[in-house]
């Protein structure tokens, strides 16, 4: 394992919107997709004709990723420019309205409108995914388990979603709401190994349910195309250096429960339970959230369990040369998440006499403008 890479790849997924009424964009978006395409060869599409994907190659170095997100972030926004339209990272849009998307053309897209019906329609949430190549991919059951009580505290570190359909929500996170709609979402299983994991795809696929397992759109997973695990449970991330923390922060994470496997060994029921509690409170109050800790029983500020966190991947930081990237969990912490600034933007906008529509405009606006800025 000391000698294994723990290759990387992010994956981001961002909203457009119309640049002048900041909403769902008024024409066809067909003209952007294909020159996006044709300028990014790497771009993806996702559910909805609003929505678009990127990608980076498998990397060692977060230089070289910042370096691959940040010209595609610039590009993508030179090419909307030109179409009438904006380009911005969030977990949800602020005043988009679900009803008016249309989805992507695809099998594969009509297949799961057919299977979910109006909760995909409902879908209209970005998220950002990692992949981590482990050492033993046939381990990355037993590493799923074992990793389950860190999610909250990726997930609250990415918040960005505090608004749905041109209103407040109350929330910091509101994108796993939406997205919970949807089945096989939220926290994997505890599954007892790979065999029991390969037993369960097995009859999934058998009784219809699924075509595969990347129809399991659980918030963390083992990928069936990379001997990679997936995190999947961070909202689109709008500052660059945000998601590459974080990135980082699951790297180290996956490093250290490799060479450390009595770490969280044995996990039952209560501690899922936790874990789901964890990220209820996470999604309610991003970095300002107490999180449980179930060895002592008790709830921690979120400062306190971020150092805790960040004394346990030190080695591994040092090890794999993040320990920069690690470092700027203290600062989203400090500075606020996008949740944080978006309703800051928002209120902010509000103190004048602007109506709620305008201040999310201006929300919006901040938006695009830091989902560009690196």
């Amino acid at each position: 394992m000391s000698g294994h890479s723990y290759r990387f790849g992010i994956e981001e997924e961002y909203f457009l919107a119309d640049a002048e009424t900041r909403g769902t964009p008024r024409r066809s978006v067909k003209p952007f997709h294909t020159e996006a395409g044709e300028a990014l060869p790497e771009i993806g599409r996702e559910l909805l004709q609003c929505q678009v994907e990127v990608c980076t190659p498998p990397s060692t170095a977060f230089g070289a990723a910042r370096d691959v997100l940040a010209r595609q972030r610039d590009k993508l926004a030179e090419i909307a420019g030109r179409h009438g339209l904006l380009v911005f990272a969030a977990g949800t849009h602020p005043v988009a309205d679900w009803a008016r998307q249309l989805p992507t053309k695809g099998d594969r897209y009509r297949g799961i409108l057919r299977d979910v019906g109006l909760a995909g329609r409902r879908s209209l949430i970005c998220g950002m995914h990692v992949h981590v190549e482990v050492a033993e991919p046939e381990a990355r059951v037993d590493l799923m388990n074992r990793l389950l009580p860190f999610q909250p505290l990726l997930f609250a570190l990415s918040a960005s979603s505090p608004f749905w359909q041109g209103k407040p929500t109350g929330l910091s996170a509101y994108r796993l709401s939406a997205f919970g709609e949807l089945p096989r979402t939220g926290l994997p299983e505890l599954i007892a190994d790979a065999a029991d994991y390969a037993r369960y795809i097995r009859i999934m696929t058998k009784a219809g349910s699924i075509q595969d397992a990347s129809y399991l759109w659980w918030s963390l997973r083992p990928s069936i195309k990379f001997p990679t695990l997936e995190l999947r449970i961070a909202d689109s991330c709008t500052r660059l250096d945000d998601a590459l923390v974080i990135a980082a922060l699951f790297r180290c994470l996956v490093r250290l429960v490799e060479r450390r496997p009595a770490l969280n060994a044995g996990l039952t029921g209560v501690s899922r339970a936790l874990a789901a509690e964890n990220l209820w409170r996470a999604q309610r109050s991003g970095v300002e959230a107490e999180l449980i800790d179930e060895a002592s029983e008790e709830a921690f500020p979120f400062s306190d369990y971020l150092a805790s966190v960040l004394s346990l991947v030190a080695e591994d930081a040092e090890a794999l040369g993040c320990a920069a990237e690690i470092e700027g969990a203290q600062r989203i912490l400090r500075e606020g998440t996008s949740a944080d600034r978006q309703i800051a933007v928002f209120e902010a906008a509000r103190g004048g006499e602007t109506s709620n529509r305008q201040a999310l405009d201006a929300v919006v606006d901040w938006l695009a403008e830091t989902s560009r800025s690196a």
